[in-house]
């Protein structure tokens, strides 16, 4: 497999990106922690928003070794965002997130890794689907829409 240099500057930076939030993840820091919790687990879904954009279009175009690059990295980033809502971090600092993250933390949970795990298989599944558009749709988009919209506010 072909790794360009940017990819593994990005791999280094996404892995200390993530050493940095595991440190943000406890529930024992105060409040100016819960803003920097916020805004990294905004950042990370942010990332992961423009990387979807960029593994659909590889994946449309048949660039499919990049694509699975990208699925396997926002499969890693679900697995941090698990650590990215803890109790003082329900409310402030212009959070999208819902309350019922909180009140249904397990199911939460469970769409998280759901998502991540969906990841790798759309990396095993991309190159011999006869729907690209669709398995992409399913694995990846069907996760995002299912989170929006129990999960955060709307926008």
């Amino acid at each position: 497999m072909h790794f360009p240099i940017k990819h593994i500057a990005n791999n280094i930076g996404t892995c200390l990106f993530i050493i940095i939030l595991v440190f943000l993840g406890s529930n024992a820091y105060s409040d100016q922690s819960a803003e920097d919790t916020i805004k990294a687990r905004k950042a990370l879904f942010s990332k992961n928003y423009k990387t979807a954009k960029r593994v659909q279009s590889l994946s449309a175009n048949g660039e499919f070794d990049e694509a699975k690059e990208l699925m396997i990295e926002m499969s890693k980033n679900y697995e941090v965002l698990l650590g990215l809502f803890p109790e003082n971090s329900k409310e402030g600092f212009k959070t999208g997130a819902l309350p019922t993250i909180w009140q249904d933390k397990e199911n939460f949970n469970t769409l998280m890794k759901k998502s991540s795990v969906d990841m790798i298989k759309l990396t095993s599944l991309i190159e011999t689907t006869d729907d690209i558009k669709g398995t992409v749709g399913k694995l990846m988009w069907g996760n995002c829409k299912a989170c929006h919209s129990k999960y955060r506010e709307e926008h």
